[in-house]
């Protein structure tokens, strides 16, 4: 119940905001309204294997794996949650964070950064998210804008990759995937290869729809592209650890892929008829999506015929 009021709140919130005309809400600021505070938060652990965890608290999910390297995280939420996290890990058997991997720029997934200590842990992303990280900028939600301050030096990646790279990583084979823009310009998803698991970041929840960054790269086609790709690499008993929301499988996967595939036909269709925004909108083309998938951010359509139109289909 704590979940399905927070999401109502942000929901009817951020339109209240935009109907407002403020200026975009700092990433701070969106937390303090829109979030539960960090000392009522308490991380969830999820087990995977004996040394691959699933932690949820604020933000993105977070993948920890534990052994005799290390540890090392996938994503790290925001600065004041980082000792709640720290304390988790040391609770599973965990050390020192010697290595972290931000799926991409968002606030939500990396902004943990600020609180890591550069002299121990090495930041790893793909180089289009360490770019957006330097220079910040607005993230668009459609009902609202949040804007993300530039990262400081050394809250910045340290490591980055073009098209993926390769960590062997407390026994195991740990590869980092990109496969084009779908999410942002710059996601990265973490496939830990010895325990059958993989971490998408954004590009893959289970929340809702998921949200399309048009304005940093993000497009319909990419999110099919790349989530298509990935799949190809993965078995069919692998653990989905979606960016948001419960552990999944390769079904659900596949399943996303169909309903964006479905939706991307219906709404360039529509816009090759000449269909503007909101006679899309009105139109309704993910009504047979909507309970499987809410629209929590009531962004989705928007952002699928923004990328479209931006791409000329």
């Amino acid at each position: 119940m704590k979940k399905l009021t927070l999401i109502i709140t942000l929901f009817f919130g951020l339109n209240l905001f935009a109907e407002n005309n403020e200026k975009p809400l700092s990433t701070d600021e969106f937390a303090d309204s829109f979030w539960q505070s960090v000392e009522e938060t308490e991380i969830r652990i999820e087990k995977i294997t004996n040394n691959l965890f699933l932690l949820f608290g604020l933000g993105g999910n977070i993948a920890v794996s534990i052994g005799d390297d290390g540890v090392l995280i996938v994503d790290d939420q925001i600065p004041s949650i980082i000792p709640k996290v720290k304390d988790v890990i040391k609770e599973i058997g965990g050390g020192e964070i010697i290595y972290t991997i931000n799926t991409h720029w968002h606030f939500d997934h990396s902004e943990g950064n600020l609180a890591l200590d550069p002299n121990i842990t090495k930041i790893i992303s793909q180089s289009n998210a360490r770019d957006n990280m330097i220079t910040g900028g607005l993230i668009d939600l459609v009902s609202s804008k949040i804007y993300q301050d530039p990262y400081p030096k050394h809250a910045l990646p340290v490591i980055t990759h073009e098209n993926g790279m390769t960590l062997y990583f407390n026994d195991e084979i740990i590869e980092i995937v990109h496969f084009g823009p779908a999410h942002t310009s710059g996601d990265s998803a973490v496939i830990f290869h010895n325990q059958n698991a993989i971490h998408y970041g954004d590009v893959f929840v289970t929340e809702g729809y998921p949200f399309i960054d048009v304005n940093s790269g993000g497009s319909i086609d990419g999110l099919i592209s790349f989530l298509s790709k990935s799949i190809e690499k993965l078995k069919p008993d692998v653990i989905i650890l979606p960016g948001h929301g419960e552990i999944a499988s390769i079904n659900d996967v596949k399943d996303t892929i169909k309903m964006l595939k479905t939706v991307r036909e219906r709404i360039a269709k529509m816009i090759k008829q000449g269909k503007s925004l909101q006679e899309v909108i009105d139109a309704k083309p993910t009504k047979d999506f909507d309970e499987k998938y809410p629209d929590w951010l009531g962004n989705f359509v928007n952002r699928v015929y923004t990328s479209l139109k931006k791409s000329e289909l």
